[in-house]
């Protein structure tokens, strides 16, 4: 009687098993159609560490986007949640991603930067026009709330993947975010990034970051590598910034000057 119960059990387990790995599966293959856009209309520059955006070919495909946009509107919330964080955190990047190259489509090409689509009572992060999950959401409120609330998923390197449409922002990534690699994607995105001396570098005794590190500090302080500082993130990637030893040691003893760089919101265009 036990090993009948015990088999079933088994059993049991296995196709619970199986039918979660199915339905990531299926979660992923919707981005394929994100993934061919970007692979078609974002091209590398600056030998590799950034990229700039094909508005005028995503415009020539707009219905394909917005057919990939209306596939990620019909994700079902309890569908979202039984999935693995990755797999749900690769989703939100996408959304925000494709969702903020749709929102430049909707004035393109008579915008100068993703402010124009604001004023100035009003941040264009904040206008509710994206059906996810649920509810009409914003921009911010995929960044902030899903992405960044209760820090779920303690992932400073997130904001080297969400992208801003600006020259400032980290690159908008060639191909699309998965569960599978999205582990490499960050790392990738985080080197390349820090690796844009246009964005990032050092001088001296003195290291001159991008913004996003002065604006989300707090998350490069708590990320999930063990990290209790901005230095302490930086030196997980000497590398990318070409730290000499001597800057390494000044990074750890907290004797080497940070200085943030202005952030540049003209449209990462192109054309």
């Amino acid at each position: 009687m036990k090993l009948a119960y015990h088999l079933l059990l088994v059993m049991v387990l296995a196709f619970i098993a199986s039918t979660t790995v199915q339905a990531e599966q299926k979660a992923n293959a919707i981005h394929q159609p994100w993934n061919e856009l970007l692979n078609k209309h974002v091209k590398s520059i600056n030998e590799g560490v950034s990229t700039q955006a094909d508005y005028a070919g995503f415009k020539t495909e707009q219905a394909k986007l917005q057919t990939y946009l209306n596939t990620l509107s019909q994700v079902e919330k309890s569908d979202f949640d039984s999935w693995n964080k990755a797999t749900q955190l690769a989703f939100l990047i996408n959304a925000y991603n494709a969702w903020t190259v749709e929102f430049i489509l909707s004035e393109y090409p008579k915008i100068d930067s993703i402010k124009d689509l604001g004023s100035f009572f009003s941040s264009p992060w904040r206008k509710e026009f994206i059906p996810l999950l649920g509810e009409t959401r914003s921009l911010d409120n995929i960044e902030h709330t899903l992405i960044r609330g209760d820090n779920k998923y303690n992932e400073p390197r997130i904001h080297f993947a969400v992208n801003c449409a600006s020259i400032g922002c980290p690159a908008l990534r060639e191909q699309a975010y998965n569960a599978q690699h999205l582990e490499q994607q960050l790392t990738h995105q985080t080197t390349r990034f820090l690796a844009d001396k246009t964005r990032n570098y050092s001088d001296g005794d003195t290291l001159y970051l991008s913004s996003i590190f002065k604006w989300y500090q707090g998350d490069f302080e708590k990320g999930g590598a063990g990290t209790h500082s901005l230095a302490d993130f930086i030196l997980l990637y000497p590398n990318a910034l070409n730290l000499t030893a001597q800057q390494q040691q000044q990074l750890n003893n907290n004797t080497m000057k940070i200085k943030f760089l202005d952030y540049d919101w003209a449209l990462n265009d192109s054309q």
